[in-house]
């Protein structure tokens, strides 16, 4: 029983963590295109607490559950498709980490921006390009996480 359930909140986990992080990019990438300050100071606001609410808990929860699965099914860690699969989740969390960080200052760009019924400076489309660039990344760590967890093919 405590397979299923540790197996269960692992699936979950990333699913939250894989969805959120789709979810949360769509909605700030294409509000940002529109250049509606207002909605964008909105979006980013959500995008934020979206990450503190759902991608924080489960950057956390998806190696614990991971490693306990690899307890209970007897999995070495050295096991190649599982080395691979962390090594790509710590790059893939190095690149959250710097976007934790560049979304709360896009969001507070977009804030101010809105209140003084401006324009976003240069500076939120510079973050909105490093954003961009390190989510793409961390997008297809987390394919690359999912085939290997699947297919197990090493």
């Amino acid at each position: 029983m405590e397979y299923l359930i540790v197996k269960w909140l692992h699936v979950l986990s990333s699913t939250f963590l894989f969805g959120t992080g789709v979810g949360s990019a769509f909605y700030l990438l294409f509000t940002s295109l529109s250049r509606d300050v207002r909605a964008i100071a909105v979006v980013a606001r959500y995008v934020v607490i979206a990450d503190w609410l759902f991608t924080t808990p489960t950057i956390v929860l998806q190696p614990l559950t991971g490693l306990r699965l690899t307890q209970l099914i007897g999995t070495p860690l050295h096991a190649q498709w599982l080395a691979w699969s962390i090594a790509l989740f710590v790059l893939a969390a190095l690149c959250w980490l710097p976007v934790v960080f560049i979304q709360i200052r896009m969001r507070d760009l977009a804030r101010h921006a809105a209140a003084e019924q401006g324009t976003l400076p240069q500076r939120y489309w510079r973050y909105l390009a490093w954003w961009v660039v390190l989510g793409t990344v961390a997008f297809f760590l987390f394919v690359a996480i999912f085939y290997l967890m699947v297919a197990k093919p090493l």
